[in-house]
């Protein structure tokens, strides 16, 4: 992981985040740890695939090669 990249992860730590993974889904939750391969742990996660069908997930890890995408969530 670039020293650049890390330094993003690092800020980003206990803050919400949303993720986009392979296969379309895409989940929002707050960022608790990661490793430099991407491996993700985050907390009070929800599955928001579908807006208006939002799923509580709890604690995720979210393997590094499922990610496509990182980034905060938009403000409303």
């Amino acid at each position: 992981m670039s020293e650049i990249a890390n330094k993003i992860f690092e800020e980003s730590l206990n803050k919400v985040v949303l993720v986009q993974l392979k296969g379309g889904r895409t989940v929002r939750g707050k960022l608790y740890s990661y490793d430099q391969h991407m491996n993700l742990v985050m907390e009070d996660t929800e599955d928001i695939t579908e807006v208006d069908k939002a799923k509580k997930l709890g604690t995720l890890i979210v393997r590094g090669d499922n990610v496509v995408l990182i980034s905060p969530p938009p403000t409303r």
